[in-house]
């Protein structure tokens, strides 16, 4: 267990996290580090291999869901607003005083946008624009230079822009730069309609043609587009498993020991969040719940050709519930500032040309 805990309050619950060796292996092996977003404890926490030994590094935000990166982006999506951050290599060298550095991005923030409480879920980079998945007005968005939300596709089952959680909206999948499916738990057009059948009217729906693909599914999250295949995660009975677009069938390769949302893919390896999920009316009836007394909540790597569990690492305490996990390839060892004022107001980014007016002294790149 190794787990930074520097900004975490005294009185707050602990957070706790063990992990299989592998886990870190892995992602030495790969290259890469992995976000998980919490909004239940509001957290955004950094999967990160510290000398063979897992490090989770937690960040406070106020109920952080949506995670999307892409070319030395990063934006999280929270309660309120949608926070982008930009990597800034320059700032690795102050993060851990004298010495070489071990880390090798650092992302500050750049723009924060309000969208008012949408109940953002997964988002993406489409087209130079941020989408994300709209789930209290039942609707893909994209981010706004003036508005709340510039909409951008709803399902052909929903009739009225209305903050009801008519279908919980939840998951989209990028295919070839573009929004190609997402995930509901029902094809409802009412207020929190979907509630009504959890246990099997999860759709999965074609952005292009409208085209409800996949029925029957319990409570189905996280599509992804991977290796000329469609994943996705039917949370409800806890699996991780592919979708036959030509018989419109899904195929579970693996189960889990949780609630799975909230995917992303290394190679052959699929990172799979779960979550405990609690005991109330939301999750009741539902296949996971028959099969596990109890669960776990963490990310498990599934190697996608054999269904095997790979590692995982299990959050204990306060961490019970999973939103976003997002794989950074090619960053081994990032942090994220969103609270420092000393290192956030005195890092300054420049363009080209008014860098080279600064003093020799203040010129160490972007």
């Amino acid at each position: 267990m190794n787990a930074d805990q520097s900004d975490v309050a005294p009185n707050a619950a602990p957070l706790r996290s063990v992990h299989t060796t592998s886990f870190a292996r892995l992602l030495a092996e790969t290259g890469a580090s992995v976000l998980v977003s919490t909004y239940q404890a509001g957290k955004l926490i950094i999967l990160r291999n510290d000398r063979g030994v897992l490090n989770t590094h937690f960040r406070n935000f106020q109920k952080p869901m949506g995670v999307a990166a892409a070319g030395g982006r990063l934006a999280v999506g929270t309660q309120t607003e949608i926070a982008e951050f930009h990597n800034v290599p320059a700032v690795c060298t102050r993060l851990d005083g004298t010495g070489p550095s071990r880390h090798d991005a650092c992302y500050l923030p750049r723009t924060t946008h309000t969208t008012g409480d949408v109940q953002i879920h997964e988002m993406a980079w489409i087209e130079g624009e941020l989408w994300f998945v709209n789930t209290a007005f039942s609707c893909l968005c994209a981010r706004s230079d003036v508005n709340s939300f510039d909409l951008r596709w709803r399902p052909p089952f929903i009739d009225k822009l209305t903050p009801e959680d008519c279908c919980h909206l939840n998951g989209v999948a990028v295919r070839e730069g573009r929004a190609a499916y997402v995930t509901a738990l029902g094809a409802t057009n009412t207020a929190a309609g979907w509630r009504a059948n959890k246990r099997d009217g999860g759709v999965l729906v074609d952005v292009g043609s409208n085209e409800v693909v996949v029925r029957g599914l319990a409570m189905p999250h996280s599509p992804r587009w991977h290796g000329d295949q469609l994943w996705l995660l039917e949370s409800g009975d806890g699996s991780l498993g592919r979708v036959d677009l030509q018989t419109g069938r899904y195929e579970a390769i693996a189960r889990l020991p949780g609630f799975t949302r909230g995917l992303a893919f290394l190679g052959r390896v699929a990172l799979v969040g779960l979550s405990q999920v609690r005991e109330s009316a939301i999750f009741s009836g539902i296949p996971l719940v028959d099969r596990l007394a109890e669960r776990s909540c963490g990310v498990w790597a599934v190697d996608i050709e054999t269904g095997e569990t790979l590692g995982f690492v299990r959050f204990k305490d306060a961490v019970q519930e999973i939103c976003a996990v997002e794989a950074l390839a090619g960053v081994r060892y990032p942090d994220l500032i969103n609270d420092d004022v000393e290192v956030i107001g005195r890092s300054y980014v420049l363009s080209d040309d008014a860098l080279a007016l600064a003093p020799e002294g203040m010129r160490s790149g972007r």
